[in-house]
């Protein structure tokens, strides 16, 4: 996945929603953390706790878990598209349902996703 670039070329973060918003509302802790897996999506590598989102297989849709203090912490971004890592959603877990993705939160992940697409397609038209 390394997009064969360097520390001075790192490809751009594009926040979709309030996810920008969002991240500053968690713990410094945990903002620390997500902010370095985004970096390295940024440059093309991959944090350690980095997985595939189950239902975005194949689409490029990545999700980073935190755990701190008996509460889960989540990031979705994709890096499907050539001109920018796209956050789609920053959300703390708030399911008793096991370790699943609560509905609600898959949905925002679709949404954002399309308009991710919708940014991605202008940028083509009109570079």
């Amino acid at each position: 996945m390394n997009r064969d670039v360097d520390d001075r070329l790192l490809w751009p973060v594009e926040w979709l929603g309030s996810t920008q918003g969002d991240l500053r509302d968690l713990p410094a802790a945990v903002q620390d953390f997500f902010g370095y897996a985004l970096y390295l999506a940024q440059t093309g590598d991959k944090h350690f706790s980095t997985k595939p989102l189950k239902r975005f297989s194949g689409a490029g849709v990545l999700e980073v878990v935190h755990q701190q203090d008996k509460s889960a912490y989540r990031a979705v971004y994709t890096v499907r598209f050539t001109e920018a890592v796209y956050v789609l959603h920053v959300f703390q877990k708030k399911s008793k349902s096991g370790i699943a993705t609560p509905a609600e939160e898959m949905r925002v992940v679709e949404a954002r996703l399309k308009e991710a697409l919708r940014r991605h397609q202008e940028q083509k038209e009109h570079p």
